[in-house]
């Protein structure tokens, strides 16, 4: 059994598909089916079961799919050891952020670190802070970067900065004409938000309970999985929403979205890693490097 294998193992089960992997891989597909074929042939099992032209795991291909990610993050562990010991001339990081973090605030300072130490290849993905989470969690990030609350005792959390929950409306909006709104008027109007387990949404749910306001009880007009979308949704309507502060201050600069005061809580943007991994001096670089 090789590192190849089961790279090629866990890209196949991901993707359930064999040509879909082959191309993510750089690779054949016939390349891809021997590696599987020497898996299974080897060993004397099944990891996939052929159904008409697809295929999905076997459950013995569901137990070894867990113990091969394991492998395969240790190996990126050793490897990144060696890397160390080049300094920051060369080495890696992946690095998962929500949507906020890695839209607004995040790109600038991770490109001034690349500037400074070219040799490093910094990886971005970019998912709503639950699956960040779940990414660091797992080993498939190094760090992660939210700006929603994260219970998991596995990861060490620590504050980084952070933006303002603002409520913004479309100009066709009735609530144009003001410059303040209370809690109650938040039931009177249509919202467009962001999907469950986002931060944005994470934040504006707590801060309705706060206001001893449920979250069922408000008009939802569209849930939306990106703060673009939903800043696009909100200025060609007439609904509200509730949004960072660093999403919508291009479209207020522009009067193309119009705020109204309410007090909402600034929220910290947070960092994740693994207390139990290896940190490397590439991410140690990168944590003193965004002054954390």
């Amino acid at each position: 059994m090789t590192l190849e294998q089961l790279r090629i193992f866990i890209a196949v089960a991901e993707k359930q598909h064999v040509t879909q992997a082959a191309r993510e891989l750089n690779l054949t597909q016939s390349a891809t089916s021997a590696a599987i074929a020497a898996l299974e042939t080897r060993y004397d099992v099944k990891l996939f079961d052929r159904i008409g032209r697809g295929i999905a795991l076997t459950q013995t291909g569901r137990d070894f799919l867990v113990e091969a990610r394991a492998v395969l993050t240790r190996a990126r562990a050793a490897a990144q050891v060696l890397n160390d010991l080049a300094g920051l001339k060369r080495g890696s990081l992946t690095i998962a952020a929500s949507q906020t973090v890695a839209n607004y605030w995040l790109p600038g300072r991770i490109q001034t670190f690349h500037t400074a130490h070219p040799g490093i290849e910094l990886r971005l993905t970019i998912a709503n802070t639950g699956k960040v989470a779940l990414a660091v969690h797992e080993g498939s990030a190094d760090l992660g970067f939210v700006e929603g609350d994260v219970d998991d005792a596995s990861l060490a959390i620590s504050k980084i900065g952070g933006d303002s929950l603002v409520v913004v409306v479309g100009m066709k909006h009735p609530w144009v004409g003001r410059s303040r709104i209370t809690p109650k008027d938040m039931l009177t109007t249509a919202w467009v938000l962001r999907e469950q387990g986002s931060g944005t949404r994470s934040m504006f749910e707590a801060a309705l309970r706060k206001y001893g306001i449920r979250f069922s009880d408000l008009r939802i007009a569209l849930e939306l999985p990106s703060n673009e979308a939903v800043r696009a949704a909100l200025e060609s309507g007439d609904c509200a929403t509730a949004i960072s502060d660093l999403v919508v201050a291009q479209s207020l600069a522009a009067k193309t979205l119009h705020r109204v005061k309410i007090d909402l809580p600034r929220r910290s943007f947070y960092v994740l890693r693994h207390k139990e991994r290896y940190a490397s001096h590439v991410e140690k670089a990168l944590i003193k490097w965004l002054n954390i």
